[in-house]
């Protein structure tokens, strides 16, 4: 496989989705990274098929325009109700993400797992089609209202917070789950809030790791590695930059743009 300097273009319904570009970056240092957070137009989670499908491809137009050699949807809503139309009408290469059932389906003991997820991921077929494959465990769904904008205002500890992950993951305990599968690529970024609710044997699984996996396994058959070291990635999102720079940390320079 010959070299691509070309970079990773990842998008997401605002800010969550870096939990995803993070993973990205640590396993593969030396590719540049473009991410695109729409915060405008999130939560992807309350919209119909037709509009998540629209605003996928607007993102994707977006970074194809940035010369992206490959395209990351870390966002469980959009990969669950547009990847397929993304694969059909783009001659790139697509990864998504869905929430991590397999694992924990495979590693329950209790064969009762949890997920927490957004209504637009959870009602598409083919999440669906995925919980089918699993008739002999227990899937307790739930859907994260108001999770999404509480984390794109920057209030991941504000007591609201602390109230909504309470009234969800109670239940979730009560009926003896051992596994919690965050099905939303912001979640990840309330972790140290969900360990405070849960039992330490109640083991949180996302898909960061699993979709860098995939990223690398793409790049090595179809697409190329980058043969110039790159580390500094770009950050683009279409409303106020504060959250997402906050987020990230002051080491990278997020733009503000209209897209």
């Amino acid at each position: 496989m010959n070299s691509n300097n070309q970079p990773i273009g990842i998008f997401d319904s605002g800010i969550g989705g870096t939990s995803i570009w993070s993973a990205i970056h640590q396993l593969l240092p030396n590719e540049k990274t473009i991410y695109l957070a729409d915060s405008k137009n999130a939560p992807y989670g309350q919209k119909s098929k037709k509009e998540i499908v629209a605003l996928s491809m607007k993102n994707t137009d977006f970074l194809l325009e940035m010369d992206c050699k490959l395209i990351v949807v870390a966002c469980n809503t959009a990969t669950t109700n547009a990847i397929q139309e993304l694969r059909a009408k783009y001659n790139v290469p697509f990864i998504g993400i869905e929430p991590a059932i397999k694992p924990a389906v495979t590693h329950s003991k209790t064969q009762i797992i949890g997920i927490l997820a957004t209504q637009g991921t959870l009602n598409s077929e083919l999440f669906n089609k995925t919980t089918e494959k699993y008739q002999d465990t227990k899937i307790i769904e739930q859907v994260g209202h108001g999770l999404v904008q509480l984390i794109e205002n920057g209030e991941i500890n504000s007591p609201e917070m602390t109230k909504l992950l309470h009234s969800y993951l109670e239940p979730m305990i009560k009926a003896n789950i051992d596994y919690l599968v965050l099905g939303c690529s912001h979640y990840p970024y309330l972790i140290p809030q969900i360990k405070k609710i849960l039992p330490e044997h109640i083991h949180i699984i996302d898909s960061g790791e699993a979709v860098a996996k995939q990223t690398q396994h793409i790049l090595r058959e179809k697409v190329g590695f980058a043969s110039v070291e790159e580390k500094q990635p770009v950050f683009y999102t279409n409303t106020n930059p504060k959250v997402l720079s906050e987020i990230l940390g002051n080491n990278f320079k997020v733009d503000e743009i209209e897209f």
